[in-house]
């Protein structure tokens, strides 16, 4: 008697996409809150804390893939950045102007990943266009090794993200100098979403056009797996059968 198999639930697709950005940027940020906010680290201990994950993630990509994590890489530098500012202190116009080095940190990060060909629009808009389905995600990874159009538009996104959060950052310096204190208490958070409200306006050409792409890939592999399935059906329909004799 054959001997029964029970097979066992594969991830869903979305859940597979998304979990590079939970683990690099979801937990560390998690783990900085708790150790700081609940159970009362110092910013400095729960930083470096939060910062194991990040590390080993980034030394793991280049041993084995020879590339760098993104945004293992990213939260790296942002919470190295904020450690140092931690170590900073002078009169409250300073501390208003450090809140925005985290800002030109990612910026910089950014606009880096654009000039070394690996631009990090990918961490972060991949999951939200494939959706989390197979065949746009193979799409994606597709496009992204073979079509120069598809880079370079996702160079403009990331290139677009990294201008408007370095613009943020020079907005809130220069304001953290000319303007009263009282009023940088707002117009910080003002200036985070302009650069937000900027970025999406300015980066919407690029996003729909690797939407395009992608589905436009997508769609043309189907119906060639459609059509393959099709002449491959009247093939069979048409080979001769051997009758008995």
């Amino acid at each position: 008697m054959p001997k029964r198999t029970t097979a066992t639930p594969s991830a869903h697709p979305l859940a597979v996409v998304l979990r590079p950005l939970v683990v690099d940027v979801g937990v560390p940020l998690a783990v900085n809150y708790v150790l700081h906010s609940v159970l009362g680290f110092s910013p400095v201990v729960a930083l470096l804390l939060s910062s194991v994950l990040p590390a080993v993630r980034t030394v793991a990509g280049l041993l084995r893939e020879r590339r760098i994590n993104g945004a293992a890489g990213l939260m790296l530098l942002v919470n190295a950045a904020g450690i140092s500012l931690s170590l900073v202190s002078g009169d409250a116009r300073l501390a208003v102007a450090k809140d925005g080095a985290l800002s030109s940190v990612i910026g910089i990060a950014m606009v880096c990943s654009v000039f070394a060909g690996q631009p990090m629009v990918s961490t972060g808009l991949k999951p939200v266009l494939t959706k989390g389905e197979p065949a746009k995600v193979a799409a994606w990874e597709r496009l992204s090794v073979g079509s120069a159009r598809f880079r370079r538009a996702e160079k403009g996104f990331t290139l677009v993200w990294g201008l408007a959060l370095l613009g943020e950052c020079a907005a809130r310096v220069v304001g953290a100098y000319t303007l009263p204190v009282s009023s940088m208490a707002w117009l910080s958070t003002v200036f985070l979403l302009g650069a937000f409200v900027v970025a999406f306006i300015a980066g919407a050409p690029f996003h729909n056009r690797i939407e395009k792409l992608v589905d436009a890939e997508a769609r043309t592999v189907f119906e060639a797996d459609v059509e393959t399935a099709a002449a491959l059906s009247a093939a069979a329909e048409h080979r001769p059968t051997l009758s008995a004799t």
